[in-house]
């Protein structure tokens, strides 16, 4: 435990960051011109409103008496301004709103204790959204680090019309039909977010385990996917990098730093299925380094392709392009598909007898309803799988209901719960299988059955063996992939 993170959260805390119901997220838009930023810095905000006026007020997110974040700053009220409309460049379907005019400056000071950011845009009654940030600590020797998933957020970004996966008017470049041809090949931070109220899937896919975090006093501290792209070496000052839920996409910098991390004891947790699916790279915008995000999901269409570093060429997945880098040796299992939009399963324990179940009275057999929805991740029979791998949850997944990447038995795929470690720092690395897990963490409804109590009591399991040292030093795993049924799957 922390005394930093209990005295924080010991602080008043206030549900005013909440937006209601029925707000218009749209009257009033923004972004920042960084992802993340430290003590000392200053941060621009950019803000289109036809409303005459508004302010900011940044809320730190954490548990604060079960309230849910703490306001630690508020603007003076601002003039409102209709922003132009953003840039679209149709070489590669980037939307832009670097043309903005700078609305507001925000000088960093000590009262931003490091963490995650919500600044909320408030023009009124109805008139409110989000600006995510997350601030850092360069010195921080924290024993978890969270890293937010900015790269993800950003790709599937539809604002002004184009994602990496979705896109409007006609084909660019190739005419596939998948990945659809008139995507964006290159996206920008420079933009609002168009979902969760402008924090895109903040408050499902990430703040769940912030706020658990938070309200054990756990020694945590923040970065952003970019922040270790920029700064990877920064992993080896902490025990345990904690990846969240659908962190698909990853720049090689990141990799190789989680990679040397491995490698010198630190213990990763892959809370999320699907990591490491997508290959980017950062470039430059008008507003500043790493704004800009990569990834032509098409080795062919890649201007680098052929003529610089192959290592950044960036293809549909990690398996593809001219330097293919397989990430299972990194996270045990594969890609394999993911469950149609609202349908979820159950998780099936396979190994209750491993240390993740310790006090959850789960037996081989049981199962939590609910647990496992969008994309899933299995074991496949490589040289590159882990060959000291254990497999704690092996769960069928109905191909009927599901879009399969990987194999089908007697007409299921599976969803695999596994955790191994590196043969010589012995740290620790697990991986859920299970896109929702942190989502899974919030409260149940009433006289609803759910899974939240018991995922929660296994990620405490998993945050506290992992915090000690080296997780193969404390638990080692126990090889079991031979007993898997159906063979293979």
């Amino acid at each position: 435990m922390s005394s930093a993170t209990l005295a924080e959260n010991a602080r008043p805390g206030t549900t005013a960051w909440q937006i209601p119901p029925g707000d218009d997220p749209t009257a009033i838009q923004g972004f920042a011109d960084h992802v993340y930023a430290a003590d000392g810095q200053s941060v621009g905000l950019y803000v289109s409103t036809r409303l005459a006026h508004w302010r900011v007020i940044a809320f730190r997110m954490g548990y604060y008496h079960g309230r849910g974040a703490r306001a630690v700053w508020q603007s003076t009220t601002q003039v409102g301004l209709a922003q132009p409309a953003c840039t679209i460049d149709s070489r590669v379907n980037m939307v832009s709103c670097a043309n903005w005019r700078l609305s507001l400056r925000v000088h960093l000071t000590k009262a931003f204790v490091p963490g995650d950011y919500l600044l909320k845009l408030d023009a009124g009654s109805h008139a409110q959204s989000y600006v995510p940030l997350t601030i850092w600590d360069p010195s921080s020797r924290a024993t978890y680090v969270i890293s937010n998933r900015s790269m993800v957020e950003q790709g599937w970004n539809t604002y002004g019309g184009y994602s990496f996966y979705a896109g409007t008017g006609p084909c660019i470049l190739d005419t596939a039909t998948y990945p659809v041809c008139n995507r964006a090949r290159v996206v920008s931070f420079d933009r609002p977010y168009s979902t969760g109220l402008g924090a895109s899937d903040f408050l499902s896919n990430e703040y769940p385990l912030v706020r658990l975090c938070e309200q054990y006093g756990l020694d945590v501290t923040y970065v952003s996917d970019v922040t270790i792209n920029d700064h990877p070496s920064l992993l080896l000052a902490h025990r345990v990098l904690l990846s969240l839920d659908h962190d698909e996409t990853w720049t090689y910098a990141e990799r190789l730093g989680v990679q040397a991390a491995t490698q010198h004891g630190v213990n990763v947790v892959y809370f999320g299925a699907a990591a490491m699916v997508r290959h980017a790279r950062l470039q430059a915008s008008p507003l500043g380094p790493n704004r800009e995000e990569v990834d032509y999901r098409n080795a062919y269409e890649d201007p680098l392709n052929g003529v610089g570093d192959p290592h950044q060429v960036t293809g549909n997945t990690w398996w593809d392009g001219p330097a293919p880098w397989p990430p299972l040796s990194q996270i045990g299992v594969n890609y394999s598909g993911y469950l149609d939009p609202g349908v979820s399963v159950p998780l099936l324990i396979s190994d209750a007898s491993s240390w993740v179940f310790a006090g959850t009275g789960l037996s081989d057999g049981s199962s939590l309803p609910g647990a496992i929805g969008s994309d899933f991740d299995h074991v496949i029979g490589s040289t590159l799988t882990p060959s000291n791998l254990q497999v704690l949850a092996h769960s069928p997944i109905p191909a009927a209901l599901a879009t399969v990447a990987g194999g089908v038995w007697a007409g299921y795929s599976y969803s695999d719960m596994v955790y191994f470690t590196d043969p010589r720092s012995q740290a620790g690395v697990l991986d859920t299988g299970d896109n929702i897990w942190i989502a899974d963490l919030r409260a149940c409804a009433r006289g609803v059955s759910c899974a939240a109590p018991t995922i929660a009591r296994i990620t405490g399991n998993i945050l506290r063996v992992f915090g000690r040292a080296p997780a193969g030093r404390v638990e080692r795993p126990v090889p079991n992939l031979a007993s898997i049924s159906p063979a293979g799957s």
